[in-house]
């Protein structure tokens, strides 16, 4: 910390360099805190405790929400700790299902702004904006959102920002990257949504989603802009809608490191559940024949991701593992003869017409009579799909049905697991997108395991921003599957989760890392220097640059002396290690 930067209630005020009632007395002297504290001092771990009963006190999920929100404005140390603490039960209120309500909310709820707030009508601004959040070497890691498609509750416009705001925070808890070092970005171009373009409190453009060649531009001179000001950042893409989601992101992928966690992250955590479901059931990925129910952003992405896993290890065509695969949409099976009707991403998985000449499949039900699934994947987001006569007709033909209820919030689920175990008579593989109990069938108990995108795109992002890979490609995303897959419970015990659950997160992210690390040296598309090639090693090297929460100690230098964090210049020029240890 430089003599004459930050010190008394401006280094109170700064939630990256505030300790609170943590402050040692020598700091509390250095810094001019005398006064502005109560005498006790105390430890984090006291904090902790004190900030989970005010937590606990709190009546309700959105409230819960809030509070932590408030917190992070305070004290970074402290919200991290305290989630690491008690991960598995705050998960669902800083994420999926409570972050939806609060987006939903985010113009009557608003405080503070947090994050980069883009408009299409300024876009001659869009590079002087970026810019204000620091230099080429200051950004690891920038999460963007149209806010179109969040989380199953569809477009909510500005509010979009919140997402991109979680996903980071899951970065830093699930993989320690630097807070200071990600930026989370909005791209405001409209709303469709007419009750936020209908209230007054709307703090976004009250205006229908600008579209077409305009908002390319704009998408464009954002992503130009990135890669001019901030060279080395890793650049994900988050809910994005249907129709551009996949043609922005195969746009982009040639040129830059990206990744969209719709496609890819859920494409990738589901087919780690798949593998280790077809390992508890016997059968070769090569021999599965699997049905999508909800052929759009996520429902595709899985699609994908398993189509490019059987061509890789059958030797197949694309083209030819894709007829592995049926995906099923609101008009039904997905038919070539549906033509311009089909997005980009649907294409691949159209069949032809003539194989269902005279058979019914306009509906779920008979397109499982017919294919005799081994997997079915849900990501309809249309609750109660998967019925008991849906799931009974599946249970026929297969031995161990997979079935995943991927939709979220927990009531978009096409199915309870519990509906799922009794009907298949206790038979099921199950994954869901949200939390659930253990079910249980004759006095037998089975984990749930839940297709958690943030035991993959944590992992996968931490190897890319660690390796400075160029671009991430797909074989790195495959290392990312194969490694999730070995930590998978169920390879020990077949009545325990097909992934690895979200308390564990830290280590498989290492893991994760470590794979994609080794396949972007492989491919030549690694660019830092002196990693090391021993696999302790690297795993060592890892863990020393994964951010932990923890006050640092303060000693007050010469502002010459300071770096930029010292300075509270955050996120305004340094390096990681200097991010690392502040």
């Amino acid at each position: 910390m430089c003599s004459d930067c930050i010190q008394g209630s401006a280094l109170l005020r700064s939630p990256y360099h505030n300790k609170g009632s943590a402050f040692p007395s020598n700091e509390r002297k250095d810094f001019k805190l005398y006064g502005l504290l109560p005498p006790n001092v105390q430890t984090l771990e006291a904090q902790v405790e004190r900030a989970y009963r005010q937590y606990c006190t709190r009546t309700d999920a959105l409230a819960k929400n809030t509070f932590m929100t408030s917190m992070k404005e305070q004290n970074e140390v402290l919200y991290y700790k305290l989630i690491q603490e008690h991960l598995k039960e705050m998960f669902g209120i800083i994420y999926t299902p409570t972050e939806g309500d609060a987006i939903q909310n985010f113009s009557k709820v608003f405080r503070k702004p947090e994050g980069c707030f883009l408009n299409i009508y300024d876009q001659d601004r869009v590079e002087d904006n970026l810019a204000q959040w620091g230099d080429p070497e200051d950004i690891d890691y920038i999460v963007v959102t149209d806010g179109e498609e969040i989380l199953g509750i569809g477009d909510q416009g500005v509010g979009g920002i919140l997402i991109s705001v979680a996903k980071l925070v899951l970065t830093t808890l699930c993989a320690g990257i630097h807070p200071s070092r990600t930026l989370p970005v909005v791209l405001d171009c409209g709303t469709d949504n007419h009750q936020l373009l209908n209230d007054d409190l709307y703090l976004g453009l009250r205006r229908p989603r600008v579209r077409g060649k305009e908002y390319d531009e704009f998408v464009d001179k954002f992503v130009q802009s990135v890669g001019k000001l901030y060279p080395g950042a890793y650049l994900h893409f988050e809910d994005f809608g249907l129709t551009n989601a996949r043609r922005i992101l195969d746009k982009y992928r040639p040129e830059v490191a990206c990744f969209n966690d719709d496609i890819q992250g859920t494409g990738v955590i589901t087919l780690a559940a798949i593998m280790a479901g077809l390992h508890v059931s016997d059968l070769k990925l090569t021999d599965m024949r699997m049905v999508v129910f909800g052929s759009g952003t996520a429902g595709i992405g899985i699609a994908d991701q398993v189509r490019d896993a059987i061509a890789a290890e059958s030797g197949k065509s694309k083209d030819d593992a894709a007829k592995q695969i049926w995906c099923v949409d609101r008009p039904g099976l997905l038919l070539k003869s549906q033509g311009e009707d089909l997005t980009i991403g649907q294409g691949p998985f159209a069949r032809d017409d003539k194989e269902w000449q005279g058979k019914d499949h306009n509906d779920l039900l008979s397109v499982i009579k017919e294919v005799k699934p081994h997997v079915m994947i849900g990501t309809s987001t249309k609750p109660k799909a998967f019925t008991e006569e849906v799931v009974k007709e599946m249970s026929k033909h297969v031995e161990r049905p997979i079935i995943f209820p991927l939709s979220n919030p927990t009531r978009l689920h096409e199915a309870d697991p519990k509906d799922i175990n009794e009907w298949s008579k206790g038979k099921a593989l199950i994954a869901t997108g949200s939390p659930f109990p253990p079910v249980e069938y004759n006095g037998k108990k089975y984990e749930v395991a839940e297709c958690n995108n943030s035991t993959a795109f944590p992992g996968i992002c931490l190897g890319a921003v660690l390796c400075r890979s160029r671009l991430l490609s797909d074989k790195m995303l495959v290392a990312a599957v194969k490694a999730i897959a070995a930590q998978s419970p169920a390879l020990k015990d077949p009545d325990k989760g097909l992934v690895p659950d979200v308390i564990d997160v830290r280590e498989i992210s290492v893991h994760v890392a470590n794979a994609v690390i080794k396949q972007a040296i492989e491919e030549g598309l690694a660019t830092e220097k002196e990693i090391p090639e021993v696999d302790e090693d690297l795993e060592e090297w890892i863990r020393e640059q994964m951010w932990e929460p923890r006050y640092r100690p303060f000693i007050r230098v010469d502002k010459e002396k300071a770096g930029k964090y010292g300075r509270g210049e955050l996120g305004v020029g340094s390096v990681r290690k200097e991010a690392k240890d502040a």
